[in-house]
């Protein structure tokens, strides 16, 4: 039975300084303009490597994903569902469940709320118990929650996957 990974990256910090713009078509903050890229950085530093990314077509997920892409030392395929803008944890679970066989690693980019709730409802009891009161605390912007789990995309299920890390922008950042 293949082991998969799973990393569940929210969008960096977005801009609401524009109160005409859609929340679709908000862009970065300057704090997630720097945020994104040192979590791409990091994926790459630990060798998470995704071999597939789903990222929410909204503005700020893809400049998220546009920002930590290039700090990969391949730039693996993207694809970008209009069912993931804004997507519940149920709808998140199926998107990803739809997985090709091939793929080891996947990450998505994309919302809260629905990212956190999908990342509590994935956590099982063998979850590495920082990182899981961590996510449980505060999903916050830029964050990645990184799950193993022995079986096939379409075998996921809710408290399946053990959380074996939970970063924030704060906690890898360099002065």
């Amino acid at each position: 039975m293949a082991t998969r990974t799973l990393l569940l990256l929210r969008h960096a910090k977005s801009s609401w300084d524009d109160a005409g713009l859609a929340d679709f078509d908000r862009p970065l903050a300057p704090r997630g303009l720097k945020a994104a890229p040192l979590m791409g950085e990091e994926m790459a530093r630990r060798g998470w490597l995704p071999d597939l990314v789903i990222v929410s077509p909204a503005a700020r997920t893809r400049a998220t994903w546009t920002l930590a892409a290039p700090c990969l030392p391949d730039l693996p395929e993207a694809v970008f569902p209009d069912r993931l803008y804004m997507a519940g944890p149920d709808d998140l679970l199926s998107l990803v469940s739809e997985t090709p066989g091939q793929i080891g690693t996947l990450l998505v980019v994309g919302h809260n709320p629905g990212m956190e709730e999908f990342a509590t409802m994935l956590a099982s009891v063998q979850s590495d118990p920082s990182a899981l009161r961590q996510m449980r605390a505060k999903f916050p912007t830029a964050a990645l929650a990184r799950f193993e789990w022995q079986g096939e995309w379409d075998g996921l299920a809710p408290a399946a996957a053990r959380l074996t890390h939970f970063l924030r922008p704060k906690d890898i950042a360099r002065s």
